[in-house]
């Protein structure tokens, strides 16, 4: 026995010093990668447009090329414009692009692995080459088996296959012990203390690893198939238990086009981008008013759009009505009861241009009041909202008016609690490609209207179910 304890105490000390070693030599690689940005950075502000530029595209290939937990961060760092300056937010949003991919011999392992079964056991067919990649998991398309007793074989299930890339959930919790030692520093640098690093880094962790763990992406998506289930316009991927694994999520192959086309590519055929603006805005409505579950990277990568099948293309184009697929659910939002109410407030006093409320409602979501001068904040506050009253600042959008006043969050310190910051964010990000769609359709608008409403509370679940229910 005292053989045994002094063999796994060596074992244990060996580890220890092995992982220390790896995490100082990724410490190192990182310090100097993050180098050239590091040192950019006193001057972007003061060596004028095309420096800053320069200096934005270094950041968003530093991330890229830092792995997974980088690219997650840029990715969350750009839904928070109350920390960030807006055109890095805008630069750090770019970071959807295609990941590199692992082997289908690695793929198949970890399937197999996962459900204790061959792959030929449970595929009829499996495509080895990916249809897409992220910075987490890749996604194959495969035909489901399915073998009743005393039944004949149905005819296969077109399933995604998302499964998780090699050695990333090591990796992201190595990274994010160094980003966090990194933010523990901070708090001791009095001009950083403000950002709360520390705290907005365990937010952060919070997001990344609920993206790392695919078992709990399809408890998000059978808890929004539960929150839409009557509604005929709006799906989500089906998770297909029992083939759920935190490595590899076996869902419905939804078949659709990016909403992208409709947005950017599609000339005319006003009635069905309309008809997409108006499904998008009532489901984040619904989303955030009546279930209190938000998907919170709603960009338009993860919206595909199918329409009916009829007779010919044309035909289906004119008449049919499109129907909208949410993907990717691993980010969500829930706000606690006192932050939907300051938050609804808010969206009140920014479609009705009424300032002092606007700023007041902003302090109140900030957790940890460490605006250095909130009489400041809420007269500059007011003194633009005064002139978003005016006929000529009645032409900036209500939206662009939420923009800016972020930018004021940001300039005063106000410091908006992260998740209340996502939801305002993924609204502001629907609106832009909204009004894309159909630039008569004003998200705010709408939210105006149902949100004055004296018995809006009482009312809304059901005129929201009504409007877009069978």
């Amino acid at each position: 026995m005292r053989a045994q304890d002094g063999h796994a105490y060596v074992t244990l000390l060996v580890s220890a010093v092995v992982d220390a070693f790896v995490l100082l030599v990724r410490a190192i690689y990182l310090a100097i990668l993050f180098s050239p940005s590091m040192l950019m950075a006193p001057f972007a502000d003061s060596c004028g447009p095309e420096f800053r530029k320069i200096w934005l595209h270094v950041v968003h290939r530093t991330l890229e090329k830092a792995g997974p937990a980088f690219i997650k961060w840029g990715q969350w760092a750009a839904t928070r414009p109350d920390l960030f300056p807006r055109d890095l937010c805008t630069k750090l949003s770019e970071l959807h692009s295609k990941a590199p991919e692992h082997s289908f011999a690695y793929t198949k392992k970890t399937i197999e692995r996962a459900f204790g079964r061959k792959l030929s056991e449970i595929f009829e067919g499996f495509e080895e080459v990916p249809v897409a990649s992220g910075s987490i998991a890749q996604v194959h398309r495969a035909s489901l088996r399915y073998r009743y007793p005393g039944k004949k074989q149905t005819k296969p299930t077109l399933v995604a296959v998302k499964v998780r890339h090699p050695g990333v959930g090591e990796s992201i919790r190595r990274d994010f012990m160094i980003i966090n030692l990194v933010a523990k520093i901070s708090t001791l640098i009095p001009t950083l203390n403000w950002l709360r690093l520390d705290e907005s880094v365990q937010q952060f962790g919070v997001f990344m690893m609920s993206q790392v763990d695919l078992a709990r992406e399809a408890a998000h998506l059978s808890r929004f198939i539960y929150n839409f289930r009557r509604w005929k316009d709006v799906s989500f991927p089906k998770p297909v238990y029992p083939l759920v694994h935190p490595a590899v999520l076996v869902e419905s192959y939804e078949q659709g086009e990016s909403v992208s086309h409709y947005v950017d590519d599609l000339e005319g055929h006003n009635r069905i981008k309309s008809a997409l603006a108006h499904i998008g805005t009532h489901a984040l409505l619904k989303m955030l008013l009546v279930d209190n579950f938000i998907h919170a990277d709603m960009h338009p990568g993860n919206i595909l759009v199918r329409l009916s099948q009829n007779s010919t293309s044309r035909k289906r184009l004119f008449k049919s009505k499109p129907h909208v697929i949410f993907l990717d659910v691993g980010m969500t939002a829930e706000l606690s009861q006192g932050d939907r109410i300051n938050l609804i407030s808010f969206f009140k006093a920014v479609a009705t241009r009424d300032g002092r409320t606007a700023a007041e409602s902003a302090l109140r979501l900030s957790k940890r009041q460490n605006c250095p001068n909130p009489k400041a904040f809420i007269e500059e506050v007011e003194e633009a909202f005064t002139f978003w009253g005016t006929p000529e600042g009645d032409l900036v959008h209500p939206a662009d008016c939420m923009q800016q006043l972020l930018e004021k969050v940001r300039r005063h310190r106000v410091n908006i609690d992260g998740n209340v910051c996502t939801v305002m964010v993924t609204t502001l990000v629907l609106e832009g490609w909204q009004r894309k769609l159909d630039p008569g359709y004003n998200v705010m608008q709408t939210l105006q209207t149902l949100l004055l409403r004296a018995d809006w509370a009482k009312s809304l679940s059901y005129t929201i179910d009504g409007l877009m229910g069978p």
